[in-house]
Parts: C-alpha cells; structure tokens; sequence
C-alpha cells in the first residue's frame, strides 16, 4: 500500500510542479509539487524496504530426541 501511496503523492506532485498554471498570493504550487513528488519517492523507498525486509523470516522447529530425551532446535532461515 505504501508503494502506491507514494506513486500517488509523486504523480501529485508532478501535476502541481508542471501541469497547474494557477498563480496564488499565499501559495507557490510548484514548491508543493516538488515536496510532495519527494515525499512520494520517499514513501515508495520505505515500502520497498519494508516488502524486503517482510520476505525475509526465519522459523525454528522444537522436537525432542527419542533416544536421549533432550529437545533438539533447528533453524530454517527463508530468503
């Protein structure tokens, strides 16, 4: 969701920056419509990062050894 969110403040921001030829007293568009197309590759950055990141787990598994009795431990890490 974050990837798209970001596509979306970047596309935003694109139309503020290049597309809207709206002079404001108060307000310079093209100066929000940089932040917001920044603040979209940002947004996108941390969404891949964080879709990396869920990817990789790991699980263990407990059992228990049938001749000694001692519980034996295995790791499984998934990339």
């Amino acid at each position: 969701m974050s990837i798209g969110f970001g596509i979306f403040l970047f596309a935003l921001g694109a139309i503020l920056a290049f597309a809207v030829n709206v002079s404001l007293d108060w307000i310079e568009l093209s100066t929000i419509g940089y932040i917001l197309m920044v603040a979209g590759v940002v947004t996108v950055i941390i969404g891949v990062v964080l879709m990396s990141r869920r990817r990789s787990t790991s699980t263990s598994h407990t059992t228990v050894d049938p001749v000694t009795g001692d519980r034996v431990t295995r790791r499984d890490d998934i990339v």
